[in-house]
């Protein structure tokens, strides 16, 4: 093992020492944190001279960073071996609390039910499926423990079943970096085709039972083109039916529920086109249903030979249009759900007869059913708690009287229903089974809390029954904020772990989601995103102040846009935090979106701003983690990332972390834990998953001193 140890030079790149142990306290070279060499790159933006002492560490294929991060896993190991018995114990818990033999329940689709099974010991699911007559037997379709023999990651994308259910097209992954193969699978025969396609991005699309669509992307991973590939043939005579150049917008690909349409997306964060092909027809040409217009998004459903069209033109909170077939790309459009102040829709599932509007209010999701046949008055689905989550999972078929939704809290394990609109009775098909969990032990707490301009913060909290609001208690504090994902006040098992222990688990729900509808998204991002960060530390300061907690037992955690969130906080507030926990952060913001070949960048210009134009340099500048480390104490700090992150490139904490060990003028702890394997989500397999999580738990632990 290597001590690096700075040698003072004019204009020289620091060197790497080799010793036995540090001559000053003699720890062996693995207690001693790595300090990382710097070599500076200099350039001017806008005025500013600016210096990266660890850009290099961008270097993937040098030896020397490699090195680096092997020293950095190997620190964090040793500093940490005093918690393995706990990281043990926490790992047993959390496992203790699955299911491991279990299985999904089967939705039908096409005359078959599909469903996943998992079996003790796997990690991987296994996907099944029967025919829907009495007596099938059933059929794996995909065993993804099979294709994960030998690989150190592996990961199954946008399994789909063609229309008569012959044949399955599934992506698959094995090096994290979301590079993915197309497969085709007779299920008939069980057998591969020969139809393999390399480098695929999510999705794929069956026009029939010979013909599918699927996307590839350019050298940024950006979703550009889609092509058109028909079963038998060589993968070089597919036919690319549509190229996005602009690299403001993604490219995606679907059929429409009720089976007619092909629906190519072409979508930016601000404006939105899609263009459609007859599935009778997957030959013609692709048609634009709505003509791109600037700050205008939507989506499409297909119903009853029109196009429902959710889309925010000159409605915030975005309202319904209809589109005749044979009025598309006329501008020509029918209102059919009008916008709303104070209700923002989501999305559309729609059936035959009927039609869920999801839609949000209140800082909750709601769901509304409209009969189409009558149009009398609509109704809404109601839900128990104050607080919770639902989602639409398995309405594959159109033509159904039954929704199938799943409901969880934080103290209700995720609950699978099947609704009628006919007798508007629920059937609950399945509880997910969490051995020893019992619900009466747990409270959930909703409140709003103030922000420093004056707009109320929705928190989500969990706690111990027998739990004081004395100032005693750790607390942690999750969070993520960004490109108006709402984070719903979900069940986590595994946090059970902390809350046995004596913490709260507090989710806030600031600015940059869509918890409070569209303009809540709006006012946390581009020149508007400090709100994002500004309520986190609201929300915390709040419960300090309230006597949840204490600053010397409050905990901040996020990750990947989340990261950015905890990167910011630090800066602004580390007085405020016992420790912060920043998973695979996005924290080097400036250098990110400067350079156009990372993934991810281009098109989020409109999400964070574009550091080209100097207004807007300046004021990500002002915010940006890498960039705002300054010599002061900083709190406990884990930090997490992986080698083969796509979406947050590992150099990004692994040089935040070698500034912060640089400047900072605390002895608190700084480790990062780097997955030399994993991706964006850390590793692939359930088992390793459970692994990473107790790591982390024990950090937060061990920071506010609880050691079992």
């Amino acid at each position: 093992m290597r001590h690096l140890r700075i040698l003072l030079g004019f204009h020289a790149a620091l060197s790497i020492v080799v010793a036995t142990s540090d001559p000053l306290t003699g720890q062996a070279p693995a207690m001693m944190p790595p300090v990382a060499t710097v070599k500076p790159k200099i350039d001017t933006l806008h005025g500013e001279v600016r210096t990266d002492n660890y850009f290099w560490i961008r270097e993937k294929s040098n030896p020397e960073v490699i090195a680096y991060l092997n020293a950095e896993n190997a620190y964090t190991e040793a500093k940490m071996k005093h918690t393995e018995a706990l990281q043990q114990k926490l790992y047993d818990e959390m496992l203790s609390r699955i299911k491991e033999t279990d299985v999904s329940v089967p939705f039908r689709d096409h005359g078959y039910y599909y469903w996943t099974a998992t079996e003790k010991g796997k990690s991987y699911p296994i996907f099944m499926r029967r025919r829907a007559a009495a007596g099938s037997l059933d059929e794996v379709v995909i065993d993804a423990n099979a294709l994960a023999l030998g690989k150190k990651f592996s990961q199954v994308g946008s399994l789909q079943i063609s229309p008569t259910g012959s044949r399955a097209a599934y992506l698959h992954d094995t090096t994290a970096l979301r590079v993915y193969t197309l497969y085709v699978k007779d299920l008939t025969t069980g057998k591969l085709l020969a139809d393999t396609i390399s480098r695929v991005v999510p999705s794929v699309a069956w026009a029939n039972d010979t013909v599918l669509f699927y996307q590839t992307a350019d050298s940024a991973r950006r979703s550009d083109a889609v092509w058109r590939h028909v079963i038998g043939t060589p993968g070089s005579s597919d036919i690319e039916v549509f190229h996005e150049k602009d690299v403001l917008d993604n490219v995606g690909v679907g059929r429409t529920k009720d089976d007619k349409y092909i629906v190519i997306a072409d979508d930016g964060f601000t404006s939105s086109e899609s263009r459609v092909i007859p599935t009778a027809n997957p030959f013609a040409a692709p048609v634009i249903v709505a003509p791109r217009k600037a700050n205008v998004e939507y989506q499409l459903d297909h119903i009853d030979g029109a196009f429902l069209i959710t889309t925010n033109e000159g409605a915030q909170n975005f309202k319904v249009i209809r589109i005749a077939d044979n009025q598309i790309g006329t501008g020509q459009a029918t209102q059919f759900i009008p916008v709303s102040d104070s209700v923002f829709i989501e999305f559309l599932e729609p059936f035959r007869n009927n039609l869920v509007v999801v839609q949000r209010s209140g800082g909750l999701r709601r769901l509304r059913v409209m009969d189409l046949r009558t149009r009398h008055a609509d109704y809404y689905i109601s839900f128990p708690e104050a607080a919770y989550a639902v989602n639409l999972p398995g309405n594959a078929e159109f033509d159904s009287d039954t929704l199938r939704f799943a409901y969880q809290s934080m103290v209700t394990p995720p609950s699978t229903y099947d609704y009628s609109f006919s007798t508007r009775q629920r059937v609950l098909k399945k509880k997910v089974e969490v051995p020893g969990f019992d619900p009466t032990k747990y409270e959930v707490k909703r409140f709003m809390v103030k922000a420093r301009d004056g707009v109320m913060v929705p928190v989500s909290m969990i706690v111990a029954k027998d739990w004081k609001q004395d100032g005693t208690h750790p607390l942690l504090e999750y969070a993520y904020g960004s490109y108006g994902a709402t984070t719903e006040a979900t069940f986590n098992s595994s946090v059970l772990s902390l809350v046995d222990r004596g913490f709260g688990y507090a989710i806030a729900h600031i600015r940059g989601g869509q918890e409070m509808g569209r303009a809540w998204y709006d006012q946390g991002k581009m020149m508007n995103k400090k709100n994002t960060f500004n309520d986190f530390v609201d929300v915390g300061q709040y419960l300090v102040d309230n006597h949840y907690t204490s600053k010397d037992r409050l905990i901040a955690n996020g990750g990947s846009a989340g990261g950015l969130l905890m990167g910011a906080v630090a800066n602004m507030r580390p007085d405020l935090f016992r420790a912060v926990v920043a998973d695979v952060p996005f924290v080097d913001v400036i250098n990110t979106m400067m350079d156009a070949s990372i993934p991810l960048t281009a098109q989020e210009w409109q999400q964070w701003g574009d550091p080209h134009d100097s207004t807007q340099y300046a004021y990500m500048r002002s915010y940006s983690p890498y960039d705002n480390v300054a010599r002061k104490a900083y709190p406990w700090m884990l930090v997490t990332t992986s080698l083969n992150d796509s979406q947050v490139g590992y150099w990004e904490p692994a040089k935040w972390v070698a500034k912060l060990r640089a400047m900072k003028t605390d002895n608190n702890p700084l480790y990062i834990k780097i997955n030399m394997a994993g991706g964006h989500g850390g590793s692939s397999g359930r088992y390793d998953v459970l692994r990473e999580r107790a790591f982390r738990y024990a950090f937060m632990l061990d920071a506010v001193g609880i050691s079992q």
